[in-house]
């Protein structure tokens, strides 16, 4: 059964850089063996990823790539704009306004901090459910 899992932003750290927990997400996924899509909002979102990847410090390494070329399937983590539709990885965080359609093993939806942005996720969450996934909230 797929999982949907909801990260709310509410530390700090975070909530400045909302970015920043996409990427230990991203991070995590990779250092457990989790090849992760992320789908990204647009082209400026898709590169503040990839330089947040970059950022992780010294001693991090994460390979990582902007989806559009013949190598997309060789790399652990893809940050696929709108327009490059990928195949589904089991892991995929979304930062899009629609719901992922089926093919994942599990969804990571990052919530903003700002109550006003998090209707759509609340439609998310109801669109979830109705396909029988139920949801999990975690606040970071």
């Amino acid at each position: 059964m797929p999982r949907a899992d909801f990260y709310l932003i509410a530390k700090p750290r975070f909530r400045d850089e909302p970015l920043r927990l996409v990427a230990e997400l991203a991070r995590k996924a990779y250092d457990s063996g989790q090849w992760t899509l992320v789908l990204a909002r647009d082209q400026a979102q898709a590169e503040a990823i990839d330089d947040q990847l970059w950022d992780m410090g010294d001693d991090v390494f994460i390979p990582h790539q902007i989806a559009g070329d013949e190598e997309d399937d060789e790399c652990p983590v893809l940050i696929a704009t709108p327009a490059f539709d990928p195949p589904l990885r089991a892991l995929v965080i979304n930062l899009r306004d629609d719901a992922v359609a089926d093919g994942f093993e599990r969804v990571l939806e990052v919530v903003p901090a700002d109550p006003a942005a998090r209707e759509p996720l609340r439609e998310r969450w109801k669109q979830y459910r109705a396909r029988g996934i139920e949801p999990a909230k975690h606040d970071m």
